[in-house]
């Protein structure tokens, strides 16, 4: 099942405080990007993001679900109606993620 566009345009407008937001559809859904690395995306009209050390202590009790078949597990984000929690869980992410991979 692919992602709507209404589902994403809510999480962007969740996010609009942070600057430098982008995201990218692939096969039906979205990659989001904060400051040009990839957060996490909407898989199924769900926000997942990586399940980096930051993401994980502030949500502990966070299910992990697979994005799509044959990928790694993800960090299931249900609090999505909370715009600081959003803001603050994206900020706290952004030292633990890894740097965008340089093309050739």
């Amino acid at each position: 099942m692919a992602s709507r566009k209404e589902y994403l345009d809510f999480i962007l407008e969740q996010i609009s405080e942070l600057e430098e937001i982008t995201y990218r559809a692939m096969m039906g859904e979205y990659i989001i990007y904060y400051r040009g690395k990839i957060v996490g995306g909407i898989y199924d009209d769900r926000l997942l993001v990586k399940p980096v050390k930051s993401a994980i202590s502030l949500m502990p009790d966070a299910n992990y679900e697979l994005p799509y078949e044959g990928a790694k597990e993800m960090l299931l984000v249900n609090d999505v109606d909370n715009k600081d929690f959003l803001t603050r869980l994206f900020n706290a992410m952004y030292n633990d993620l890894p740097a965008p991979k340089k093309k050739k």
